[in-house]
């Protein structure tokens, strides 16, 4: 516990609109040997589908229910039921509406994002120094790099290519 002290607190910021300020390489490289061999091997392991692990749980769950939103509220824009049941949650509705209604799949992702930063800042909560903290920095990170294979340019070339097709098609009508 005491070497997660220095660990956490060397830690840099991460914030959803930033970069990402390491690798989740490097960050598996400052917990080694500042954290127990089973915590160590499932950071190793983890994925943002990983449930097992403080926090991890937790996450699993509330990842879900979102997910689980976004899908139905994409089957409901496509005309089609959404076949599986879940309890809705106002702010996920709120926020899959606001993602869903977004000029362009980059600002949807921004969106959706910076809401995940706020779920796993609440299932933090006031934990310091502790896998919970650990855990929350991980799945973050793991945002982050998912983030970073965005490329803007290349998106952009690829929503102007379809776009193009699908009014070539129109105006051939």
């Amino acid at each position: 516990m005491a070497s997660y002290y220095y660990l956490i607190s060397s830690l840099p910021t991460l914030n959803a609109d930033g970069e990402m300020p390491l690798t989740y390489e490097e960050f598996l490289q400052n917990c080694q040997g500042n954290v127990s061999e089973d915590t160590f091997k499932r950071l190793e392991s983890l994925s943002l589908s990983s449930s097992e692990g403080p926090l991890l749980k937790e996450w699993a769950a509330t990842y879900g229910m979102l997910m689980k939103e976004l899908n139905s509220q994409r089957s409901m824009a496509l005309g089609k039921p959404y076949p599986a049941g879940f309890d809705k949650d106002g702010m996920n509705a709120q926020v899959v509406s606001a993602v869903l209604a977004a000029k362009n799949p980059l600002e949807s992702e921004q969106i959706l994002l910076a809401y995940e930063f706020e779920l796993l800042d609440q299932l933090v909560g006031l934990h310091m120094f502790d896998d919970y903290v650990l855990f929350g920095y991980a799945v973050k990170l793991k945002l982050l790099e998912r983030k970073s294979c965005f490329e803007k340019e290349k998106g952009k070339e690829e929503f102007k290519t379809l776009f193009d097709e699908v009014q070539k098609r129109v105006y051939s009508l």
